[in-house]
C-alpha cells in the first residue's frame, strides 16, 4: 500500500480488511441503538481504527457511543462546543459505513468522531476563536490540518473550547463559558487547549489536535492526566498571515497514550507548499514502532532553574518522584540547564508574544465596537506591542539565537530536557490566572507559565507526560524536550515512560465513575 493524500502511510489499511462488511450489516447497524458496545469510549484510538476497518465496530456505533458519552460527561465540564446534531452525525458515520461496503480507499481516521480547537477555521462549523467578535462565524474552508482530518476519515462533530483568541492558560470565554477539570471541577482545565484535554480524559474524544504558544498543549496535558505535544516549528503546517516569519504557536496531536499521539502526528505532519516552511520529511516514521533501548539515555532536569522560577509547594516534589521512572528504565538523570540568563530569554518572549498576538489583533483594536469586546489580555498585547520597534523585536531576536545556541550545546551533552509543565496545580476555576506564586507577584497575565516559555523560544519539540498527583489529588506533568526536529526521540523515550506508568489508564477520572 502507498502513501494516502492525508500524509499518513496507509499501509494496514487493506480492503480485504472489509470482506464481509456486507451491507446487511451496516442497514442491521443503522437499524439498532448506537452507542451500546461496552468499553468502547475506553479503546486506545490504534485499536478503535483497527476494529472499525475489520468490522467489529461500525462508524455508526461509533459515532453513537461517543455522542452518548458527551451527553452524560460534556454538561458537567463544558469542553465540547458547537456540537453538531446527532441525527446528522449519525448520517455521516453511516456514509462512512457504506463507503467501506463499496471497498473505497479508506484513510487511518476513518469513521473517527472528532472535535477540532475552536482556534482553527472549519468549513461549516462555527468557529467562534472565543471571541464575542466571532460568535457567530462558519468559515468557508477548513485550516491545512483540518483539511488532513477531514481527508483521513474523521467525521467532525463540533470544537472543543478554548480562551478567546488562545491568550491565556485558563480555558474561559464570553461565548461558551469555562472548561472544568476532569479531575476536579472546581478547578481550571488550563489552556488554551483546555477543551481538548479534558474531551480526552472523559473518554469523550478518541484523540485530538491543539496548538501551543506558551504552553498551550502541556500545561493543559499535564493537568488532566493525558499526553501532548509541541511540535518543532514547521513539523505541522500552518498557513498564517506572512508564511516567511511564522507565529511562535504551532499545532500538535493530544492522545491518552503515546502511540495514539504518534499515531494522530502522522496525519498532522507533512510538507504543504502552502506552508513554504514545513517540514519535508515523510510523516510516516511517526506511524512506526516506537520501542527503543533507553538504558543509558541522559536526561538533564531543569526544575526551577536554579531558583529562578516559584513553584507551588508539591510541583517540583510530585516531578522528581517521577523522574524515578526514567531511572527505572535506566536513564541518567542529573541537574543541569542551558548556560544562558534565563531572564533575558524572558523578556524577550514577551516581546515576541506583543509583536506576534498584538498584530494579529489590531484591527480588532483599532474598531471601537470590537474593542469593546475584547478581553484585557488580548488590549495588553497590542498595547505592548505599540511601545516596541523593529529594533526591539531585533534585539529580542538575538537573544532568542543566543539561547537556542546554549539549548543546543546542552544537547550536545544530554539527550533531552526535562522540566514541569506547569509551576503551580490546576487553580480555581473562577480565577482569571494567578497573580502569585509562593508569595512571588507575577508580572503578567503570562509569567506564571515561565517554565514552559523558554522551550517555546527554542523551537524544540516539547511532549508533555502525566506526572503524577500532587498531595491534593491534582495531576502534574513534565515537559520531555528534545533537539530541534526530534520528535521521534521524545515520542520513543515518551513510550517507554507510558508503559512503565500507564497514569492515563491507572488514575482515571473518577468523573467517568461516577455517572457510569
Amino acid at each position: 500500500m502507498g502513501k494516502d493524500d492525508c500524509g499518513a502511510d496507509s499501509a494496514g489499511f487493506d480492503r480485504r480488511d472489509f470482506l464481509g462488511f456486507s451491507g446487511a450489516a451496516v442497514m442491521a447497524s443503522a437499524g439498532t441503538a448506537v452507542g451500546k458496545a461496552p468499553g468502547l469510549v475506553e479503546m486506545d484510538a490504534v485499536d478503535l481504527a483497527v476494529a472499525l476497518r475489520k468490522r467489529k465496530l461500525s462508524a455508526r456505533e461509533t459515532m453513537g457511543a461517543y455522542l452518548d458519552q458527551i451527553d452524560r460527561l460534556n454538561p458537567k465540564v463544558n469542553a465540547i462546543v458547537a456540537l453538531r446534531e446527532r441525527e446528522v452525525l449519525l448520517a455521516e458515520a453511516l456514509e462512512a459505513d457504506e463507503r467501506a461496503v463499496r471497498g473505497e480507499r479508506l484513510g487511518p481516521l476513518h469513521g473517527f468522531p472528532l472535535a477540532v480547537k475552536d482556534l482553527q477555521p472549519t468549513k461549516g462549523i462555527r468557529t467562534t476563536f472565543g471571541s464575542p467578535i466571532f460568535k457567530d462565524f462558519v468559515p468557508d474552508f477548513d485550516s491545512i490540518m483540518v483539511e488532513r482530518l477531514r481527508r483521513a476519515g474523521a467525521i467532525l462533530i463540533g470544537k472543543t473550547n478554548a480562551p478567546e483568541f488562545g491568550l491565556g492558560s485558563q480555558t474561559y470565554n464570553n461565548v461558551y463559558g469555562a472548561t472544568r477539570n476532569a479531575y476536579d471541577q472546581s478547578r481550571t482545565s488550563g489552556g488554551s487547549s483546555g477543551g481538548a484535554a479534558v474531551a480526552l480524559a472523559l473518554r469523550m474524544l478518541p484523540v485530538a489536535d491543539g496548538s501551543d504558544y506558551g504552553g498551550s498543549l502541556r500545561n493543559p496535558a499535564g493537568w488532566n492526566n493525558v499526553y501532548g505535544f509541541r511540535t518543532s516549528y514547521g513539523r505541522v503546517p500552518s498557513a498564517s498571515p506572512d508564511i516567511f516569519l511564522p507565529s511562535m504557536g504551532v499545532a500538535g496531536p493530544m492522545a491518552r497514550t503515546v502511540t495514539d499521539l504518534a499515531w494522530l502526528l502522522s496525519v498532522q505532519a507533512g510538507y504543504d507548499a502552502r506552508a513554504p516552511l514545513s517540514i519535508p520529511e515523510d510523516p510516516a516514521q511517526f506511524a512506526g514502532p516506537l520501542k527503543r533501548e533507553v538504558k543509558g539515555l541522559k536526561i538533564a532536569w531543569g526544575g526551577d532553574f536554579g531558583g529562578y522560577l516559584p513553584f507551588e509547594p508539591g510541583v517540583l516534589e510530585t516531578c522528581r518522584v517521577a523522574l524515578k521512572t526514567f531511572e527505572s528504565l535506566g536513564c541518567v538523570v542529573e541537574e543541569a540547564v542551558p548556560d544562558y540568563p534565563i531572564d533575558k530569554v524572558w523578556r524577550a518572549w514577551l516581546v515576541f508574544r506583543a509583536w506576534q498576538e498584538g498584530s494579529g489583533l489590531l484591527a480588532h483594536y483599532n474598531d471601537p465596537a470590537h474593542r469593546a469586546l475584547l478581553k484585557p489580555e488580548a488590549i495588553f498585547e497590542v498595547e505592548s506591542g505599540m511601545k516596541l520597534s523593529a529594533y526591539d523585536v531585533t534585539r529580542a531576536e538575538v537573544v532568542r539565537a543566543e539561547w537556542y545556541q546554549a539549548v543546543r550545546k546542552l544537547f550536545e551533552r544530554y539527550d533531552y530536557f526535562v522540566l514541569p509543565t506547569a509551576q503551580v496545580f490546576p487553580f480555581n476555576v473562577d480565577m482569571h490566572w494567578p497573580s502569585e506564586i509562593a508569595g512571588r507577584q507575577m508580572e503578567t497575565y503570562h509569567e506564571w507559565m515561565k517554565v514552559v516559555l523558554p522551550i517555546s523560544m527554542t523551537g524544540c519539540p516539547a511532549l508533555a507526560v502525566p506526572a503524577g498527583f500532587g498531595p491534593q489529588g491534582l495531576p502534574m506533568g513534565l515537559q520531555i524536550v528534545g533537539p530541534n526536529h526530534a520528535e521521534l526521540a521524545c515520542l520513543q523515550l515518551a513510550y517507554a515512560y507510558d508503559q512503565a506508568t500507564q497514569w492515563p489508564k491507572k488514575r482515571p477520572p473518577a468523573l467517568l465513575a461516577s455517572v457510569a
